[in-house]
């Protein structure tokens, strides 16, 4: 089985493909629409500003091609940015446009808290989303730690699409789940033993056994 991680010069993205590999997978670090296409699975992870990372991968010539591949029904997963940048726009430095792929925005914390948000947090799960729960978090507890660091958090319009949130001052989405579209907030690759099981439930989406 073969991972595709995007690489649009922002982030993370060593660190996921070396989680991912631990998970039991073959990841390759690639923008090249060939490999992409092949591939059994995509992920698009990122830390960084929204709009240079939107304007990373038209320039590549991947923002059409990410449409294109979730809707054609192949297993994606969004991590940190990556999840942001599947929604409709963001606040971040006014107003930017993203790839539209879910409805809804992105908006900054507005508490009183330390911003960004880093570290260590729990992550509560959807009771009323017990099917996308028990595919994305089989064998992780409700209200498990993961890692987070982000200053932004998504809204989506559609709230069936939350599987899970997390409380920091205000309650946010931490994890979407839509068919074959899954996307967090938190960095499963940074995130211990309950990354690598969240990877692992997702490469048994990929391997269409999830």
């Amino acid at each position: 089985m073969k991972i595709a991680v995007i690489d649009y010069g922002l982030g993370n993205v060593r660190s996921v493909s070396k989680a991912i590999e631990f998970a039991g997978a073959n990841a390759s670090l690639t923008n090249d629409k060939n490999e992409i296409s092949k591939s059994d699975g995509i992920v698009l992870p990122g830390v960084g500003a929204f709009l240079k990372g939107i304007e990373n991968l038209k320039q590549l010539g991947l923002s059409e091609m990410v449409k294109d591949e979730i809707h054609k029904g192949k297993p994606f997963l969004g991590i940190c940015l990556g999840l942001q940048m599947l929604f409709a726009e963001s606040e971040e430095h006014g107003a930017s446009k993203g790839l539209e792929i879910v409805k809804g925005k992105v908006v900054r914390f507005k508490n009183t808290l330390k911003i960004p948000h880093m570290g260590w947090n729990t992550v509560k799960l959807k009771i009323e989303n017990e099917k996308l729960k028990m595919k994305m978090f089989e064998n992780i507890p409700d209200n498990s730690f993961f890692y987070f660091v982000h200053s932004y958090y998504v809204v989506p319009e559609d709230k069936s699409v939350i599987s899970a949130t997390t409380d920091y001052g205000e309650n946010f989405t931490s994890a979407i789940a839509k068919k074959n579209l899954w996307a967090v907030q938190f960095h499963p690759e940074k995130s211990a033993e309950n990354g690598i099981k969240f990877l692992k439930n997702f490469l048994k989406k990929c391997s269409r056994k999830g």
